[in-house]
C-alpha cells in the first residue's frame, strides 16, 4: 500500500510548487509524485499514463483538487471509475474532504462521493469552457485593435536588399542568401512576394 501524488499545471509557464509542497507534506517521496504540464482537456498525458500504470490495488492517489485531475466532465467520471472501481485504488482530493474514498465505503458514502464528483467535474468542465471563451474573445479584441498575434515578424537585416540584388543578378542562390541573411527560404520567398521582387 503506497501513496502516490499527481500534480498538473496547464502549461510549462505555470508553477507547480504549491501542489508539490502539499504532496511532500503528506510524506509522498518525489519518485512517486508525477507531474504533467499540459491541458486537462483529456487524459492523454505522459505522466498520468505512467502513474496509472504504477498504481496497484490498495494504493492511494492524492490530487490537490479535481480540476488538477482533469477538466473534461465525461473523462473525469470515466477515469474515476477506472481508478477506484476497476483498479481498487483510493483517491483523496485534498481540497474536498467528501472526495476521500478511504472514508466512505458504504452505499450512502459512495452516493455522496459520486454526487460530489459529478458536481465538481461539471464545474471544472464549465470553467474550462469559460476560459476558452475568454481567450477567444481576448484574441478577437486584440486583432480588432490591430495587435499582431503569434510570433513577432523577424526583422530584415540591414543589408537584405544588397543580397536581393546579388540574387536577382544570379550571383548567389536563394540558399546562399538564406545563409548570409539568417532567414529561412520560406521567409525569403514571402518577403520577395510581398515586395513583388522577381529575378531579372
Amino acid at each position: 500500500m503506497k501513496k502516490y501524488g499527481y500534480v498538473r499545471v496547464s502549461d510549462v509557464s505555470q508553477n507547480q510548487d504549491r501542489q508539490m509542497r502539499e504532496m511532500r507534506n503528506l510524506g509522498i517521496p518525489d519518485k512517486r509524485i508525477y507531474v504533467d504540464k499540459q491541458s486537462g482537456k483529456d487524459f492523454d498525458r505522459p505522466e498520468y499514463r505512467k502513474i496509472i500504470g504504477r498504481l496497484r490495488s490498495g494504493d492511494t492517489l492524492y490530487v490537490s483538487s479535481i480540476d488538477r485531475l482533469g477538466r473534461n466532465y465525461d473523462e473525469i467520471q470515466k477515469q474515476w471509475r477506472i481508478i477506484t472501481k476497476d483498479k481498487g485504488i483510493d483517491v483523496v482530493v485534498l481540497d474536498m474532504p467528501l472526495l476521500d474514498t478511504r472514508l466512505y465505503k458504504d452505499l450512502m458514502g459512495t452516493f455522496i462521493a459520486d454526487l460530489t464528483l459529478q458536481i465538481l467535474s461539471f464545474v471544472s468542465h464549465t470553467e474550462r469552457d469559460h476560459i476558452k471563451k475568454r481567450q477567444a474573445e481576448g484574441i478577437a479584441a486584440a486583432k480588432a485593435r490591430g495587435v499582431h498575434m503569434g510570433r513577432p515578424a523577424k526583422r530584415l537585416p540591414d543589408d537584405f536588399f544588397k543580397w536581393v540584388t546579388q540574387w536577382k543578378r544570379g550571383k548567389i542562390t536563394i540558399s546562399q542568401m538564406g545563409t548570409v541573411t539568417g532567414l529561412k527560404k520560406s521567409t525569403l520567398y514571402r518577403h520577395l512576394r510581398e515586395q513583388n521582387i522577381r529575378k531579372t
